[in-house]
């Protein structure tokens, strides 16, 4: 692929908007947050709460890291879990 887009959210809301919007419109879900449209272009539908954590670094970082290799679609409030060392299932 030559190019892809990021868009950062806010809230678990803002994500699951357009997140549905690129995969309920012909799209296809795939890993860590990313989906591809119908067109074939491929969207990373990032929350901010995500880049915070990885940002972090240490141990934060790297449960948030975890927690989101096993998620298609990106789970704030597991995310959050993860960052603090609880566990949590993404939705």
């Amino acid at each position: 692929e030559a190019f892809s887009f990021q868009i950062a959210t806010d809230d678990q809301e803002e994500t699951d908007r357009y997140w549905n919007a690129i995969v309920r419109n012909g799209g296809q879900e795939s890993a860590c947050g990313w989906c591809k449209d119908k067109w074939g272009v491929s969207w990373q539908i990032t929350p901010c709460v995500l880049t915070d954590a990885l940002a972090a670094g240490g141990d934060e970082a790297k449960r948030a890291f975890d927690a989101m290799m096993g998620m298609k679609k990106i789970d704030i409030a597991a995310i959050e879990a993860a960052r603090r060392g609880a566990m949590r299932r993404p939705v």
